[in-house]
């Protein structure tokens, strides 16, 4: 008699399966953006401005200032994981996994649901992280990343864009530091998010492997050696986002740039269902239901390299 496999999480229970989904990617995994991990579908973000409310005091009471309030919505996207696999195409690779890493004292997923819902989290964290960044609501699986609600707001800094590499990626992080609105260089959570190729360009002009005038040994002597997490520019802290398209980078506060789920919500579900029970197969079923998104608070707070 074949032994069920089938699992069920719901709720609040579904919890910590959505969250190690939906928070291991890099952007998220090193909270290099501020999570809000419990809104109930949608959180208004309200921005606050105002002339300069300090006058020459008088006797009299003088309501001479304004303040201006406006708001924007993070409103989350429900999305969903249907897929099916057979056992055989992943017991190998479980069992292997047992035996190879069991010796190096690792640890390892207690059961094959866990190793099934392990496998595919990780393909849901991956898609999240292009999604922070480059996601396009309409498309299925996405919602509006931080490049599209960037690009659609015209209090935003734009910096033109080039091609960068080892020879000018000082240069043209320089163009990014020197937009960074006063109000917001020099904070402590101020940060230049950057895509791969500008990151991996930067390292290697650490090396003193581009015109940075750093010579042939590079920082610190170390030449090709850098090892830097995390990275600065300027006092900048440096963030790899992986899921910014090429020669993209993007600046701001971290406590300006949300992202939003519900761990609680009752209509999180993650499922590992036993098909032999049911029709005989050695199909397994996994099922997996959530909500995110994100946005940005203040724009004229915010530069875009693109």
């Amino acid at each position: 008699m074949a032994t069920s496999i089938s699992t069920t999480y719901a709720g609040e229970f579904a919890g910590k399966y959505i969250q190690a989904a939906l928070l291991s990617g890099k952007t998220l995994g090193e909270e290099t953006i501020t999570i809000l991990p419990n809104i109930v579908h949608k959180q208004v973000m309200q921005k606050v401005s105002s002339n300069d409310i300090v006058k020459n005091g008088v006797c009299d009471y003088s309501d001479s200032s304004t303040i201006t309030l406006s708001e924007r919505t993070l409103t989350l996207e429900d999305f969903m994981v249907n897929v099916t696999v057979c056992k055989k195409d992943f017991l190998n690779t479980w069992q292997a996994a047992e035996v190879g890493l069991g010796g190096l004292g690792r640890e390892l997923p207690k059961s094959f649901a866990d190793f099934i819902i392990g496998h595919f989290s990780a393909k849901v964290a991956q898609r999240m992280e292009t999604n922070i960044w480059a996601g396009v609501n309409g498309t299925a699986g996405q919602f509006d990343g931080f490049k599209a609600l960037l690009a659609a707001d015209s209090d935003v800094v734009d910096v033109v864009a080039t091609d960068v590499n080892s020879g000018n990626v000082i240069t043209e992080l320089g163009k990014v530091a020197d937009a960074i609105p006063s109000a917001v260089y020099g904070q402590e959570d101020t940060t230049i998010w950057v895509a791969t190729n500008v990151y991996r360009s930067y390292i290697r002009a650490l090396g003193g492997f581009g015109a940075s005038g750093l010579g042939a040994a590079g920082y610190e002597d170390r030449g090709n050696n850098q090892i830097i997490t995390p990275a600065y520019f300027d006092g900048i802290k440096i963030s790899h986002a992986q899921g910014l398209g090429t020669n993209e980078m993007v600046a701001g506060q971290k406590s300006n740039f949300f992202f939003g789920t519900s761990l609680l919500n009752d209509l999180n579900e993650v499922k590992v269902i036993d098909m032999s029970d049911i029709d005989g197969s050695q199909n397994v079923r996994f099922v997996m239901r959530f909500q995110a998104g994100v946005q940005f608070g203040v724009g004229s707070d915010c530069v875009q390299y693109t």
